[in-house]
């Protein structure tokens, strides 16, 4: 996929551009902590580096039945994505036993914090899942923020269309204070929040302080102005203040 069906046409066609590669751990694992603009962002994240990337995917990816689900399954399994069940509670701990598993085994493991796309182009709220898989796992985060991918495949396009991307690394988080406090939801939420901080700082998005599933089903039901958090230095604070736990 990388080298010979996909890759070539993409580096073809949307020019992409990596800046702090260096970054990114040269083996052990890693959680790879990236705002979410479009389906897009799972294919030009691994397109870029050099190590594998696996993906958390809608287990409906791998299920269609006849010969478009077998593609589909080829395809999804060809791009480093693994089938994740969110149908449920127990589906959840699921998702989040995968993931740990994953990093403890030395994978890059590519997560979305927001849980969604975002709708319109706003960074928000993340969910503290993947505040527990750091934890459990002992493994670092590096945030990623991904630009232009939303011009190249817009919600609800069925076609891509060319567009200059560029991926944006930033340093390697380290949340080893935090050893042996997996499940403490305050201390979860304040990690998510730093992340988020960090993704916010990186990206350049307006952050809103709403998930943005909930988001989505607002702006579904009318017209609404979402709120915004008003952004601060680094001098300010380290985290997203507040900001309320669970």
């Amino acid at each position: 996929m990388k080298w010979v069906f996909i890759g070539p046409l993409l580096r073809l066609f949307f020019r992409p551009q990596v800046e702090g590669v260096e970054n990114i751990p040269a083996d052990g694992g890693a959680l790879l902590a990236s705002n979410h603009l479009a389906v897009a962002d799972s294919f030009f994240l691994p397109l870029m580096l050099s190590r594998r990337v696996t993906f958390p995917a809608k287990l409906e990816y791998f299920t269609q039945p006849g010969i478009k689900g077998r593609v589909k399954k080829w395809f999804f399994t060809g791009m480093g994505q693994i089938p994740i069940d969110r149908s449920g509670g127990a589906a959840a701990q699921a998702a989040l036993d995968t993931g740990i598993r994953l990093l403890k085994e030395g994978h890059l493991l590519g997560i979305y914090p927001e849980g969604t796309r975002s709708p319109d182009g706003r960074l928000y709220k993340g969910k503290t899942g993947l505040a527990r898989m750091v934890l459990e796992a002992r493994v670092k985060v590096v945030p990623v923020a991904m630009f232009g991918t939303d011009k190249a495949n817009p919600i609800g396009s069925k076609l891509w269309r060319p567009h200059k991307i560029r991926i944006k690394i930033g340093k390697p988080m380290d949340f080893s204070r935090y050893e042996g406090l997996a499940g403490d939801r305050f201390v979860e939420r304040s990690i998510t929040d730093e992340i988020m901080y960090a993704l916010m700082e990186l990206s350049g998005q307006e952050y809103v302080d709403i998930y943005a599933a909930k988001a989505k089903e607002l702006l579904a039901e009318q017209e609404v102005e979402l709120p915004t958090q008003e952004r601060r230095t680094a001098r300010e604070t380290d985290r997203i203040p507040e900001t309320e736990a669970g």
